[in-house]
């Protein structure tokens, strides 16, 4: 048990048989089940709801029709590694223990997460919740501490490390604490079953398992990252079309050759899985009393920005590994029945490291310990006035470009290259597409916010703001 916990021990005991309450006003017998789901590099504009022609995602297009829309929801980072840190301890990356992938830190050694941290899965646990985690979890590169199992997760399959979350045909896979073999599975001749495959009949199985008390699902798909491979089924739609050929070279990724058929195969058939998701739980009658949130961890990498197929980013400049709008802001839909009101969209501006503190609010409890986030439940809710807000977001990437700082407040948006010692603002209302930098008509706005900026973060002995050569 971690020292927080020790302190709050007697407490919690003390009130064990009282209801706690918060603003979602549940109790321990109606407290909703929660399903999040994470794409991996899944771009803005590769689903249906935010303008995507292309790939077909009819699943998600009717939860979004039925739920609502963040149109300004943005991920931990720009990258997987920070990006899912901020989601699970519910820091931005101005103050979480990880701020790069695993080989960015100064010394180029791996560092998980701080283990006093307390987690989403261990609140989770707290209120009641029983907890399970299905995918990447990337968290455990040392494969100490941080594994799922010791952070508040009653269940895991999936990856503890990220190169491993690659490959789509795993020869290994973790289950809990054991590294078990996947029969059939040929990693590098693509032979076997299909992880997301994988994926989805464990999360249905955990659903079968876990349906008579309040469970928590934390469902982080790989696809559709690099590497990009599907069964040739599931490319039928696709490869009618005709599309040009952008043909994929084999190396550390195991590529199938035609990229777009297969990138667009990937996403419909994570969309088709969801939908194996919803009737499960219709099967169970909890498809009214579950709340289910989609995004992505971070922007696209596949579409290619200076030549555009899919239109990955809809109207957003740049894409993973940027700190521009195309590599922070993520797809966001929420699906509540009877909670949510249909068809609706909320322009509150919120991010990863705010997930704990809303799931916290919807389970009737207090999170423990410091945390970057604020609920964003009033505005699921639709209750736009009780919303309380950020003063501002803020972000910080150094890999290749960097160091890279970002701050978002209210419509207006700083970015600081500081190799090159460059600032750039933009009104995001004006010019969401970060064309136009008006940091030289805007001073007075462009001072505030790099001061600001300066007191966002506290420093961090394995990721100092110094330039890295990779």
């Amino acid at each position: 048990m971690k020292p927080f916990q020790k302190l709050f021990f007697f407490f919690i005991l003390s009130f064990i048989c009282i209801p706690i309450k918060g603003n979602s006003q549940t109790n321990n017998n109606t407290k909703p089940n929660i399903i999040y789901i994470l794409a991996d590099d899944l771009g803005y504009g590769d689903v249906g709801f935010n303008g995507q022609k292309k790939i077909k995602t009819p699943t998600l297009d009717r939860l979004a029709k039925e739920g609502i829309l963040f149109n300004r929801h943005y991920a931990g980072s720009t990258v997987c590694g920070p990006s899912r840190a901020s989601l699970i301890t519910g820091m931005h990356t101005g103050h979480s223990s990880v701020r790069g992938n695993p080989r960015w830190t100064k010394n180029g050694t791996p560092v998980d997460f701080n283990d006093e941290e307390i987690t989403i899965a261990e609140e989770m646990k707290r209120a009641g919740y029983r907890t399970g985690i299905v995918g990447k979890w990337a968290l455990s590169e040392t494969l100490g501490n941080t594994k799922p199992n010791q952070q508040g997760f009653d269940y895991f399959y999936g990856f503890n490390k990220h190169r491993p979350a690659h490959h789509y045909y795993p020869e290994k896979i973790w289950e809990n604490d054991k590294l078990v073999h996947i029969k059939g599975n040929h990693t590098k001749q693509k032979k076997g079953t299909h992880v997301q495959e994988l994926f989805t009949q464990k999360a249905l199985r955990f659903i079968d398992r876990e349906n008579k008390k309040p469970f928590f699902l934390y469902l982080a798909y790989t696809v559709p990252h690099y590497e990009l491979t599907i069964p040739e089924k599931f490319k039928k739609p696709y490869r009618e079309k005709n599309w040009p050929l952008r043909a994929m070279k084999d190396g550390h990724y195991h590529h199938d050759k035609n990229g777009h058929v297969t990138y667009a195969a990937m996403v419909s058939k994570m969309d088709n899985d969801i939908q194996r998701i919803l009737d499960k739980l219709k099967e169970y009658h909890l498809d009214e009393n579950t709340l289910i949130i989609f995004t992505s961890d971070n922007g696209h990498e596949y579409d290619n920005v200076k030549n555009e197929f899919f239109n990955s980013n809809g109207v957003f400049k740049g894409h993973k590994r940027d700190l521009y709008e195309g590599g922070i802001r993520v797809p966001f839909v929420a699906w509540w029945p009877n909670k949510i009101k249909k068809g609706t969209q909320s322009d509150h501006i919120s991010a990863f490291w705010d997930v704990k503190a809303t799931f916290c609010d919807i389970a009737g409890i207090k999170p423990i310990g410091n945390t970057d986030g604020i609920s964003f439940l009033p505005s699921l809710l639709g209750k736009k006035n009780k919303q309380k807000k950020h003063d501002y977001l803020y972000w910080e990437f150094n890999e290749r470009r960097g160091p890279i700082q970002a701050l978002t407040q209210g419509d207006w948006k700083l970015i600081y290259f500081k190799h090159q010692n460059k600032y750039e603002l933009y009104n995001l209302k004006l010019d969401p597409s970060e064309e136009k930098n008006s940091i030289a008509q805007n001073s007075k706005k462009a001072y505030k916010l790099k001061e600001l900026m300066k007191n966002a973060r506290i420093e961090n002995p394995n990721f100092p703001l110094v330039k890295k050569i990779k």
